[in-house]
This record gives structure tokens, C-alpha cells and sequence, in this order.
């Protein structure tokens, strides 16, 4: 290990500014970790760096990519945090680690934006032209692009920006094309006409995960449908349907009715007279009619209902589309045409009515669908599209997660993944727009035939035509990004060459990702994956089997974060959190404690200003704590006094000879280690980070550090191989915490790192050292118990003058009673008491002298000797009521310990505990009814 300069001994107190001011560091340390590459992992066996690490683990996370449509939201940087400590965790566990960032190009959102901003000019997309509104995606890209990627960077965001993508970069678009090529090889691709949700706005197909649904108070329409006789004219019957959307009945083909509905069994296979159209159609019977809804009757409009369209393919009826792309009523709506839909459905009902065909109008509640980037009313529309056959790239994905190669956390989200994805539907992946992956499929204008390709085609590969059109469409966005755990790393072009990236972080460990996108991109991942990696066989030219073409070993669904009052953040209900300003605020460490100490596992965050206030103080201290302690090492250098730099960098220890203080600071840091680890192997970032502020504030700056000053002695007279002790212990045990804060914190404990080395560090960032790794030999029960006794002796000290007003400065006596065997560690420790709970004599009794305030433990009592006298009526009051409560918890304990069937089917560790709890409330409550009968009589 690199030694300090000079022992620390040019380390001064000026070298930390008096107050912490986290902007004039966390700059300076984020531009440090990009400029030198600190977070870059070389491809295996192409740096010195990496020779000899062919064995080691990895631990490869893939970033959820931003879309390029805005700045960092708080989700962002929740999830963002969340991927850093685990990734800063692992790197400084000697993993070999990999963190890939990119951004994502975001078609329908994307073009939305940019298409704002055109009308905003007074222009559209179309007057502009395909190929300069592409420009002009382009350049919003650039800009947007660069501020997410720059606010990652001011973020702290260990990623290796060497692996940056973007999800229309060209590597990445020979693997999207390859993708689409092959599936169309394979038969899994087609075209055909079918209902999709279409936003008039976005004038695209969107899929039905893009679908919001809102509760909409709206109307339920009875229409009367003139019954045509065998002459071929109206009977003066009608028969009357019930519909939400009168509009569509413009492109009604039929009117359906359930096969046993006695109503409608003379009317099975009539004719009615469609009305305002004259169209005649015939009555169908089906038994997806249910007879309870409406009137039992229901108009068949197959180009606009999902649920039409089944049945008019079931009875091979035809389909009429009666709008086009903006949902206005095309030429086949007849004098309707022109109208937009809405303005159709008041016209035609007007008619209807007009005509005495409208037999009523009843209130009616439903659910309508919106556009989840516009908020525009979705139209299901028969249209020709693209789709994937899903069902055997589901299977492999099913089988992924059943077969446990593919871990859920929290569980639940298995389940409800397997339950999407064993009823899932083809995926339609064409949109219209212009921003995105062009399908690359040419249209023939000879032979009408399509030709699909690698390549751009120069002749129709059916007739040998040169008179070929590439579709107009591009592909659903999350096509692109399901590829991405395969094509970051090379695929399609995986030769043996080339395939170390592969063989070294593939399957990548883990995706930390919300809910929202589990069927968008965390679905198709697994399906693409599992599909597409089974082309690279294994390092030993094995095929791969199902466990090795999974996209990751497991997926972290994290929280929601919400705001202080746990309402979703909108901008609508104005509640919304802009992080960096936050950040601008408070620093972007006390940020990120915020959001980690309340991220646990299937629980949203309530974010709260006022906790980011407190960890900002928690900030604060440790800058404090670090000054105080650079002071003390420039003391100790003027006499002499010398820091071993060998104690820094791993785990501190303190020998059976160290005093109660060093060996109890030390016992407490490998605990605190050992429950960081463990809580962040099961994602529990909420503990992890309240374990780490406990023993910072806690332990550490609260009680060792006052402790230990008792030991920093400079004076010509002192004992200089104690207070070298003393200060290696504080130093090391200081430096620890430091790396145990460091994935959490990342430039607070960056700056104060470098700062104890100052500027001679043994490694090029705190990033980069060890994290601390607790061993079973370090802990020091012994040293625990006496320590906690101390504390708790203190603290009642503290209560009982605060109870009876002694003077904050002033230092008073105190008789205790307590143990034989107690007793000598208090003894001994006679310094810490009186310094901690301002005490000047420390007076051990066997009963506390009548008339002074006591607290009474299982393990002692204490009373301060102060001159104002004890109101003994309160006293006894007081003692008489704990008397009483004291009783009552004896009294139950013991009704169940001597309940047979309680002890017998009650696990034993519940049995130990509560008869522990009935031991110590009975030995506190012997101790009370001393307590009362030695006050005076009144």
C-alpha cells in the first residue's frame, strides 16, 4: 500500500473549508471520475488492466435508457441511485463490473415533441417533408440527448461512458434490422389487416400497453333497425341494438343476437335496413352475445371493434372502415364525411332521432381509452400492420422465469409477469411515423409483392422489378430496446474473435427497473434475448442452453416515488420534483441518502424535502466529524506522534489490550458492515442506509468521538503509546466508514477521502479501494455489553436531569446501585460516565438515599444528588403507577407461559423471549416496591 505523505504530517486542519459546501466539490468530482476513465471496463484481455481477471465475477447492470424527449425526472434518479451503490458496491468488492448507459430515441414521444415545436413555427411535419423533419428529430436529439447524458454525469453515475448508445446508432441498427430480417425468415413476422388502438393525434398504431383507460360518464344509445320482410321492404318491426359509439354504426355490417334468446328466434336470418345508410344487413346469431347487455341486440361494426372483428371473421363478413387517420368520417360515412368523429356522433344521432329511430338514451358508465403520450381518445381501427408471431419467443420466455434461470424482486412480479405473458396476444410492431427504425420491407408496384431484406434491394426479388417503395412505417420503439442486452454487446457481428464481451457479460446480473415498463421492454427483453442469443454458442462451442440466453439473472422491480403527501407526481396536480433543483439545494448526496433510506423493496417513496434537509445535516457532520480529526493528527504530529498509514484501507482492529472505547468503535463498525452487506444482498437500501447513519451519527460522532478525546492527550506528560493508539483507531475506524459511505454518498466521501492521504491517495478514487467485509473473528460481544451498559447508565443520567432541572453545565454526583459483577466495569470506566453525563463523583450504594429522583433499569438504579428536593407524593405516584404496569405484564406473561397449548405450538425462541420479558419486568418490579417503600412517609 502507497504510505501517506509524510505520515499525514503536512495535514492541516484548512484543508477541509470550515463549512460544507457540497457544489464546490461535487462539480470538480464528477468532471475528476469522467476525465480519467475511472469507471471504464476494457473488453477482457485487451488492457494490462484486465490480464488475470478471466476468472473473476462480473457484475454487468444495462441502464434503463431516458428517453430523448426532456430532462432527468426523480424516477430517473431513484432508479439511478438505486444501479449506483449496487454497481459502486460490487466495484469496490473486487467484482469485475460493468455499467452500460444509453438513452433511448423514443419514436411516438420523440416525434410528438418535435411536432410541437413545428406548429409552434407555424409549420407542419408534412409541408416540411420526411427527410428535413428527420434533421430536425436529429438536432433535438443532440440537445436533449447531451443535457440527460450531462445530468447523469453531475449525478455521480459510475457507467462506463466508453459503452454509450443510442438506440438509433448504426451498430445498433444492423442488430434491429438483422432482428427483423431473421423473424421474417422464420415466418414470425407477417402483415395483415387487424383492429388496432390508433391515436388520431399521433396519427400511429399504438399498442395496448400505450392504451390508458379512464372512467368516462357517457350514454348508452337504443337505435332502432327497420326489419326488411321476404317482399324486400320494411315490416314496420324494428329491431333495436344498444350502442356507446352511434357513429361507427355508418360501417355496420350486421346485427347480432345470441342463438337461444327467445326474443330474436323469429328474426334469425332477416334483414334489416341499416339506418341513415339504407345499407341492408343480415341478423347473426352467436353466443358471444351476451342477451343481459342492453337489449340482447348488438350492431357488428368489425373495422372498428375489436371484439366485432372476431365475430365478423368468424361469419366472414366484410369490413368497413369509415374514417381515416385523423378520425374524420371518410367517403364511405357518406353525407357524413368530413365530420370529425365526435361531431358525426351528434349529427347522427340528431338524425336519428329525427326519424323517430332513436328509441332512447340511459346513462351509462365505461372505461375509454387514451393515448398515453397525447392523452388523445384512442379509435380501434382495422389496419394493415406488422406483427410477431409471439407465441414461441413467449414460450422461451415462460420458461425462463419458471424454471427459475430468471429471479423476481419482489416475488409477486413473477407471477404477475407469467400471467401477462401465457395470455399474450401477437405483437403489432409497425408505426406510422417518421422517427424511428425504417421497416425494411420494400413494396413492388409490378407484382405487388414484398421483398424483405439485409440490405436495400435494387429489384424486386419476386419479379426482378426496379419499381420498389420501402414502407412508410418504422418499428415499434421497444423492438429496438428489447435487442439491447444482445446488441450493446456485439450481436449479430459475434465472431470468434470477437465474442470476449460476450463470453464475459453475458447474461448481464441484473435489471433495476420500475413497473411501468414490465410488459414494454422488461417482457420483450426476455422474449429477444432468449431468442436471439442462442445464436452464440458457449466459450466452448457448446450450444447455449435456456440459462445462458436469459438477458439477465434477475430483475428488481423498485418503488414509485411519490410526493411528501404519497400522491403520484403529475405536472397537472403541480406536485412534481425536479431532482437537480433539489440538488442545486441540498447537494446530490443528500439526495441520493434520501431516496436510498427509503427504498425498500414493493414499498413507494413518499419524497419528503424535510428528510433531504436532515441528511444534508448528516452531511454536514461527517464534514465536521473530519475536521475535528485532521485537527487532532496536526497535533499529534507536533510531539511526535505518528499515524501508521499500514492501519488505513482495510478493516480497523483493536487488541484485547486496546481501551473499552477503540475495541467497542471497532466491534460496532464490523456490525454495521456486516448488516450493509447483507441488507444490500437482498436490495434493501433502506437498511443498508439507516444502518450506515446510525453508527456515523450514532456511534461514531455522538458517543466516540467525545469518548475518545479522553485519550488524545498531547501534553509533555502523556502516555504517547496510548494516544497513538488511540488516534490510528479513530483514523482507521474513520477512514472505514468513509468506504462503507461511499456508494451512498459519492463525493462528500471522495473529497474527505482524498483528503486524509492529502492528495497521495493509494488509489485514484475512494471508488476504487475496499469495501469493508465484516469477519466473524472481529466481534467483540464483551466490549459491546460493557459499552451498552455504559450508555445506558449515561443516558438515564442524562433523563433524570432533565426530569429534575439541573443546569445544563452543571456537574453533580450520583449514587448507583448496581451489581458485584457490573460494578467494575462501570468502575473502570469512571472517566467516560463523568464526561458523558457530566457527573464529578460517581457514589456506589447499596440503596439510594430516600428523597433523590431515581431511574430504575434491570440492571441498576441511579439517582442525581442535587440540591432541590424530591416532591415525594409525585415520587410515589409516580412509582406506583409503574408498579401497577409492571404487574400487569407479569401477570399476563405468566398466564401464557402456564397456558399449555400456548408453549406447545408457540415456536421456542417466542417461548425464551417472553419469559425473559417476564424475568426482567419482575426483577424491575421487586426493585420498584423497594424503590416505594423507602420514600418517606408524607
Amino acid at each position: 500500500m502507497q504510505t501517506l505523505r509524510g505520515y499525514l504530517t503536512t495535514l492541516m486542519p484548512h484543508d477541509l473549508p470550515k463549512a460544507y459546501d457540497p457544489t464546490s466539490i461535487e462539480d470538480h468530482w464528477a468532471e475528476y471520475w469522467v476525465r480519467e476513465k475511472l469507471f471504464a471496463q476494457p473488453t477482457p484481455g485487451t488492457s494490462p488492466e484486465n490480464e488475470g481477471l478471466d476468472g473473476q465475477s462480473s457484475f454487468t447492470i444495462l441502464l434503463p435508457p431516458p428517453n430523448v424527449t426532456g430532462n432527468l425526472h426523480m424516477g430517473h434518479m431513484f432508479e439511478h441511485t438505486e444501479s449506483d451503490i449496487l454497481i459502486r458496491w460490487h466495484r469496490m468488492r473486487g467484482d469485475r463490473v460493468l455499467w452500460i448507459p444509453g438513452t433511448d430515441h423514443a419514436g411516438i414521444a420523440t416525434q410528438m415533441l418535435v411536432e410541437r415545436q413545428i406548429t409552434a413555427e407555424g409549420a407542419t411535419r408534412q409541408q416540411m417533408g420526411r427527410e428535413k423533419f428527420v434533421e430536425r428529430v436529429w438536432e433535438w436529439r443532440r440537445h436533449y440527448g447531451g443535457a440527460i447524458l450531462g445530468q447523469m454525469k453531475r449525478l455521480g453515475a459510475s457507467v462506463d461512458w466508453d459503452r454509450e448508445y443510442f438506440t438509433m446508432d448504426e451498430r445498433l441498427s444492423v442488430a434491429v434490422r438483422e432482428a427483423f430480417v431473421r423473424l421474417y425468415e422464420q415466418g414470425l413476422i407477417y402483415r395483415g389487416a387487424y383492429i388496432v388502438n390508433w391515436c388520431p393525434r399521433c396519427q400511429t398504431a399504438i399498442s395496448d400497453l400505450e392504451v390508458v383507460y379512464d372512467e368516462h360518464k357517457g350514454h348508452l344509445w337504443e337505435i332502432r333497425y327497420p326489419v326488411i320482410g321476404d317482399d324486400g321492404k320494411d315490416t314496420g318491426e324494428f329491431l333495436t341494438v344498444a350502442t356507446t359509439r352511434p357513429e361507427t354504426m355508418l360501417g355496420d355490417v350486421a346485427v347480432a343476437v345470441h342463438p337461444e334468446d327467445e326474443r330474436y328466434k323469429h328474426l334469425h336470418g332477416k334483414k334489416l335496413r341499416l339506418p341513415l345508410v339504407g345499407r341492408e344487413i343480415p341478423v347473426i346469431t352467436d353466443e358471444w352475445v351476451s342477451p343481459e347487455f342492453g337489449t340482447g341486440a348488438v350492431k357488428v361494426t368489425p373495422a372498428h371493434d375489436p371484439n366485432d372483428f372476431a365475430l365478423g371473421q368468424r361469419h366472414d363478413l366484410p369490413s368497413i372502415n369509415i374514417m381515416d387517420d385523423t378520425a374524420r368520417i371518410n367517403d364511405d360515412g357518406g353525407v357524413y364525411a368530413g365530420l370529425d368523429r365526435f361531431a358525426a356522433r351528434k349529427k347522427i344521432v340528431a338524425d336519428l332521432e329525427e326519424m323517430s329511430l332513436l328509441a332512447g338514451i340511459k346513462d351509462h358508465v365505461n372505461n375509454v381509452g387514451h393515448c398515453d403520450r397525447c392523452k388523445t381518445v384512442v379509435e380501434p381501427r382495422l389496419s394493415l400492420q406488422w406483427f410477431v408471431k409471439i407465441q414461441p419467443l413467449a414460450d422461451k420466455a415462460i420458461a425462463a422465469v419458471k424454471e427459475g434461470h430468471i429471479k423476481f424482486t419482489p416475488e409477486m412480479y413473477a407471477k404477475t409477469y407469467l400471467n401477462w405473458m401465457e395470455n399474450i396476444h401477437d405483437w403489432c410492431i409497425s408505426r406510422q411515423l417518421w422517427w424511428g427504425h425504417r421497416i425494411p420491407a420494400w413494396h413492388c408496384s409490378v407484382c405487388h409483392k414484398i421483398t424483405v431484406a439485409r440490405q436495400d434491394p435494387t429489384k424486386c426479388q419476386h419479379c426482378g422489378s426496379d419499381k420498389l417503395a420501402q414502407s412508410t412505417d418504422v418499428l415499434d420503439t421497444w423492438f429496438s430496446s428489447g435487442l439491447l442486452p444482445v446488441s450493446v454487446f456485439g450481436w449479430p457481428n459475434i465472431t470468434a474473435e470477437n465474442r470476449a464481451d460476450f463470453d464475459a457479460f453475458y447474461p448481464t446480473s441484473l435489471l433495476v427497473t420500475g413497473f411501468d415498463i414490465l410488459f414494454f421492454w422488461v417482457a420483450r427483453m426476455i422474449m429477444l434475448g432468449c431468442w436471439f442469443s442462442t445464436d452464440v454458442p458457449m466459450p466452448d462451442g457448446s450450444p447455449r442452453p435456456l440459462g445462458e440466453s436469459v438477458p439477465y439473472r434477475e430483475v428488481y422491480i423498485h418503488a414509485l416515488v411519490r410526493d411528501a403527501n404519497r400522491e403520484k407526481m403529475s405536472k397537472t396536480k403541480g406536485n412534481v420534483v425536479d431532482p437537480i433543483e433539489i440538488v442545486k439545494q441540498y447537494g446530490t448526496d443528500a439526495v441520493r441518502f434520501t431516496l436510498a433510506s427509503m427504498a425498500s423493496p414493493g414499498t413507494d417513496i413518499a419524497f419528503s424535502v424535510a428528510r433531504t434537509e436532515g441528511y444534508r445535516a448528516f452531511a454536514n457532520k461527517i464534514w465536521n466529524a473530519a475536521r475535528f480529526i485532521f485537527m487532532n493528527v496536526d497535533r499529534a504530529v507536533e510531539v511526535g506522534i505518528k499515524v501508521d498509514p499500514a492501519a488505513l484501507g482495510g478493516m480497523p482492529v483493536a487488541g484485547p489490550e486496546a481501551p473499552l472505547e477503540s475495541r467497542w468503535i471497532v466491534a460496532e463498525f464490523h456490525a454495521a458492515a456486516a448488516k450493509v452487506n447483507e441488507a444490500l444482498e437482498n436490495y434493501r437500501f433502506d437498511d443498508a442506509a439507516n444502518t450506515i447513519y446510525q453508527f456515523f451519527w450514532g456511534s461514531f460522532c455522538d458517543w466516540y468521538l467525545e469518548i475518545v478525546k479522553l485519550s488524545l492527550d498531547f501534553s509533555e506528560s502523556a502516555d504517547k503509546a496510548r494516544t497513538n493508539a488511540s488516534l490510528t483507531t479513530l483514523v482507521s475506524v474513520f477512514e472505514s466508514s468513509l468506504r462503507l459511505l461511499s456508494p451512498f454518498m459519492p463525493f462528500l466521501t471522495e473529497e474527505v477521502w482524498h483528503a486524509i492521504y492529502d492528495g497521495n491517495p493509494p488509489a485514484k478514487s475512494i471508488a476504487l479501494t475496499q469495501f469493508p467485509q465484516a469477519g466473524h473473528a472481529s466481534a467483540d460481544s464483551e466490549a459491546l455489553e460493557q459499552m451498552a451498559l455504559l450508555q445506558n447508565l449515561i443516558v438515564e443520567v442524562r433523563a433524570l436531569r432533565k426530569e429534575i432541572g439541573v443546569e445544563e453545565k452543571a456537574i453533580v454526583p450520583i449514587e448507583v446501585r448496581i451489581d458485584t459483577g457490573l460494578k467494575r466495569v462501570v468502575s473502570e470506566s469512571l472517566a467516560i460516565v463523568e464526561r458523558m453525563a457530566r457527573v464529578n463523583e460517581v457514589r456506589f450504594v447499596d440503596q439510594i438515599s430516600s428523597g433523590l429522583a431515581r431511574h430504575s433499569t434491570s440492571q441498576f438504579d441511579v439517582a442525581v444528588i442535587y440540591e432541590r428536593k424530591i416532591d415525594v407524593a409525585a415520587e410515589r405516584d409516580k412509582l406506583t403507577k409503574e408498579i401497577a404496569k409492571l404487574e400487569k405484564i407479569v401477570a399476563n406473561s405468566d398466564r401464557q407461559l402456564n397456558n399449555p397449548g400456548f408453549t406447545a405450538k408457540a415456536p421456542a425462541h417466542i417461548v425464551d423471549g417472553l419469559k425473559k420479558q417476564r424475568d426482567d419486568a419482575q426483577q424491575l418490579l421487586d426493585k420498584q416496591r423497594r424503590d416505594l417503600d423507602s420514600l418517606p412517609l408524607e
